[in-house]
């Protein structure tokens, strides 16, 4: 199995970025807030899970160790697949669904594309305490820190919602929303995790 990758990053799109190592290029899926982090040119080290299908093996690249465990522990729960994990992974910090689950949060989980109220509860039940206490980390080994940028990047935000499941049309109001009450009208590549996170929030309070 492959844990990490460590290379040159030679594309980076919406859900996916190709790291070059040693001449061959692997194709990983990640977080839109890993994907932050990463720049085309530049050496970058993501930790993997890899998921083995009858007909397929699918690399997910994460910012740190600790992400890529949350993510292969909640693939455990009946009816999460890799991309619902990563969809949760996409919503909420690893430390912020260990406290969504361990004080039984239906509504954090519900803001997460994929999942009902339902599916929050059987994640709560399944879980238990296995994605253990949160950890406080703001960085664990391996992870990479985003390198400031100036520039508009809330296309990406855009996309990524889209990417999500949501309309395009909603998508585009919520960034604006969220622009508007932080009373800005960019962001710059280190923020585009933290405004994904705030228009999925808006955007989950608003799910009829």
């Amino acid at each position: 199995m492959i844990a990490s990758l460590t290379g040159t990053v030679a594309h980076v799109g919406l859900d996916r970025a190709v790291v070059d190592v040693g001449g061959v290029g692997y194709l990983v899926h990640a977080t839109p807030t890993t994907l932050a982090t990463l720049r085309v040119g530049e050496t970058a080290g993501v930790a993997t899970s890899m998921v083995v299908r009858e007909d397929s093996m699918t690399l997910y690249g994460f910012g740190d160790p600790d992400e890529r465990d949350v993510f292969e522990v909640v693939q455990t729960v009946s009816g999460v697949g890799p991309r619902l994990a990563l969809a949760m992974l996409a919503v909420h910090t690893p430390d912020a669904l260990r406290r969504a689950v361990a004080g039984e949060d239906l509504a954090a989980l519900t803001r997460v594309p994929g999942i009902g109220r339902k599916g929050a509860q059987r994640i709560v039940l399944e879980l238990g305490d296995r994605l253990g206490p949160p950890s406080g980390a703001l960085a664990g080994p391996g992870s990479v820190e985003p390198a400031a940028n100036v520039g508009d990047h809330s296309e990406r935000v855009v996309e990524a919602l889209a990417g999500l499941g949501w309309p395009a049309k909603q998508a585009d109001d919520a960034v604006a929303k969220v622009l508007a009450d932080a009373g800005t009208d960019a962001i710059a590549a280190d923020e585009v995790a933290t405004t994904l996170r705030a228009a999925l929030r808006l955007l989950g309070g608003h799910r009829g």
